[in-house]
């Protein structure tokens, strides 16, 4: 080899381009850029799964959730048996609300904090649930993309899945007689 195999050795020699290597410093490369990209969704959608995952689960936790669940039905429930109890008998109704009047303001600023924070939390809880349910869907839309491009590829668009045009083979084959002895013996007969 000469000097152009030495010219072709000092650019892409080593196993290295350097022309790539380059144009790299100017601009990033797009295929790397992708893998990066990907890598990085990869571990945000397995730190998701890892951080909403209710399979470790225990009983505790179930029974605080039962025990979560009370306050506002209970709430609701008797803030009408309320009205109920005030329709079927004022006289006690009267004497209740006389001992809620009795109750000084900063305890209704407690009461106000505690629901607040009471109703703030099922919020929050509410929140990453849907956070968690967005994560679960999130890690399933790869596949469903992947099942949604193989439906597309069987549709009828789709170059040589559905052949609408004849086939001049096809046809020749087709119109080509076969040979029928029922149809032979018929024709011998008739003659």
């Amino acid at each position: 080899m000469g000097l152009i195999g030495q010219i072709f050795t000092l650019i892409f020699g080593g196993g290295r381009n350097a022309i790539r290597e380059t144009a790299e410093v100017f601009r990033e490369n797009a295929e790397g850029a992708g893998v990066r990209e990907a890598g990085l969704r990869q571990a945000v959608m397995q730190q998701f799964a890892a951080e909403f995952s209710r399979a470790e689960r225990g009983w505790f936790d179930r029974l605080m959730d039962a025990i979560n669940r009370i306050p506002r039905p209970a709430l609701a429930l008797g803030t009408l048996a309320l009205f109920l109890s005030a329709m079927f008998d004022p006289i006690w109704f009267s004497a209740r609300m006389q001992g809620i009047a009795l109750v000084p303001q900063p305890l209704w600023w407690l009461l106000g904090v505690i629901v607040s924070f009471y109703f703030g939390a099922r919020h929050q809880q509410k929140n990453q649930d849907f956070q968690r349910s967005l994560a679960q869907t999130m890690a399933r839309a790869p596949q469903v993309m992947a099942n949604i491009e193989a439906l597309g590829m069987l549709g009828a668009g789709s170059p040589g899945v559905a052949q609408a045009e004849p086939d001049a083979e096809t046809t020749l084959e087709a119109t080509r007689p076969e040979s029928n002895p029922a149809l032979e013996r018929w024709r011998q007969q008739a003659l």
